[in-house]
């Protein structure tokens, strides 16, 4: 007799209350393993794939690509039991999750718990809605996994395409229904998108980027990271006292460094940057000031000082600004800041950064420079006291020894909240980062 159970949505970082599905890996009739990577879905923090947490067949799908589902509510529902012999119980969700999965991969998913609600579909154009969904029949046992095919909606298919890839689209006006995906399983890749745009044939002639030809305007729902970012900085903006103070400093000796580092046996196979300098010099000033470290805990009307270094660096992705954290910045080297911003940049990048991974932090930098920017007024993270935006590194005229001669000069904005800082600490903390940044050798008295 066939047994049926459903995978409600959990939480999957700290106190997520929604996620939008973005493609599923299976489909009705299909077998599934426990802890096989079935769906993947965008949080307000990153898109992140979920394990099944018990095996069976696959019998329904409760919520489709584009659709918004709350925590708890089921999203599929897998009959254990397809044989009809009372198979030994595979556990659910307790016991499964935080086992290996194919490839190394672990499971960390957390919080179960049921929460009443219903999944909320995007309206599409020119769609209907949709009839009540059929009773459920058990369907027959299939050998394997079938590949994943894109499933019909109405006015098409939703394709199978990682979301860097579908922002891409949108921005070269490709249609991604009109392509034949050349990655595994039909996957659309970059590759394919530009070549489309590049073929011209391809470019959508579709209205699927809310671009109303009557107005010229385009409308694009606020949901995900970019939700989450302009609520946390409206909250941030308007909770903590912001003063932001700036310093220009002639880094030229850090930069002469970073040459010389280049051919150190030791530092061959890692790339060190300008921001892993001022990541090294901001953990070092830290022990100075400690409160650019603290956070204000408005409940308990305390300040809390932390003895340890989250370091937060914001990274533009095509997902939107997110901030991945690397714990602990305190206690490494240069070189593992180095190996640790690295290997970060990257999975940020490739939108593959953790829930788990942005939260906690205690300090941010954030590298402006990299888009050739000077300066700014950067907004503190939510939790946190300060942050320092690190400017573009110039050749401009400087004077030494009396003299006007070419330096590379850089500019550093450090924003703090004056409940926790004060004029005379955020300071202080910001003449020694400069210091740091003009003559790493200072590094030693300190």
């Amino acid at each position: 007799m066939p047994q049926f159970k459903q995978f409600p949505l959990p939480d999957t970082g700290e106190g997520l209350t929604e996620a939008e599905i973005l493609t599923w890996h299976v489909k009705p009739g299909d077998t599934v393993t426990v802890n096989q990577i079935i769906v993947e879905i965008e949080t307000a923090k990153a898109a992140v794939e979920l394990p099944c947490p018990f095996a069976g067949v696959v019998t329904e799908l409760h919520a489709q690509p584009g659709d918004t589902v709350e925590v708890g509510v089921p999203i599929i529902t897998v009959d254990v039991d397809p044989g009809g012999a009372a198979a030994p119980e595979s556990g659910g969700s307790d016991g499964k999750i935080g086992e290996e999965m194919p490839g190394g991969r672990i499971a960390t998913l957390v919080g179960y718990g049921p929460r009443t609600g219903t999944a909320k579909r995007r309206q599409r154009k020119g769609s209907t809605p949709a009839a009540a969904p059929a009773a459920v029949v058990a369907p027959e046992p299939v050998a394997a996994p079938e590949p994943v095919a894109p499933e019909p909606v109405a006015g098409g298919y939703v394709p199978l395409a990682k979301p860097p890839v579908r922002k891409l689209a949108k921005e070269l006006g490709v249609d991604l229904r009109a392509l034949n995906g050349s990655g595994r399983d039909g996957v659309i890749t970059r590759e394919d998108v530009e070549a489309a745009a590049r073929n011209g044939s391809d470019v959508s002639t579709v209205d699927i980027s809310g671009y109303d030809p009557a107005t010229r305007e385009r409308r694009v729902a606020v949901r995900g990271v970019r939700k989450a970012t302009a609520q946390a900085m409206v909250d941030s903006a308007f909770t903590a006292p912001h003063v932001t103070e700036f310093l220009t400093v002639d880094v030229t000796p850090m930069m002469e460094l970073r040459a010389k580092l280049k051919n150190h046996p030791e530092f061959r196979d890692v790339k060190i940057t300008p921001l892993a300098f001022a990541a090294r010099a901001v953990c070092l000033a830290v022990k100075r000031t400690p409160d650019v470290n603290a956070s204000w805990d408005a409940a308990a009307n305390e300040i809390v000082y932390k003895s340890y270094v989250h370091l937060g660096i914001a990274a533009a992705t095509p997902r939107g600004l997110v901030v991945p954290k690397v714990r602990d910045a305190d206690a490494m080297s240069l070189r593992e800041l180095g190996l640790a911003l690295e290997q970060l940049t990257a999975t940020a990048r490739d939108g593959k950064t953790a829930p788990s991974d942005m939260v906690g932090g205690t300090f941010t930098i954030t590298n402006i420079g990299v888009f050739g920017i000077d300066t700014g007024t950067p907004i503190i993270n939510p939790g946190e006291s300060a942050i320092l935006a690190l400017g573009a590194i110039r050749d401009m005229p400087w004077v030494v020894d009396g003299q006007v001669v070419p330096r590379k000069v850089c500019q550093l904005a450090l924003s703090f909240d004056h409940r926790v800082v004060d004029g005379q600490q955020g300071s202080r903390f910001l003449a020694d980062v400069g210091a740091l940044l003009a003559d790493p050798a200072m590094a030693i008295t300190f």
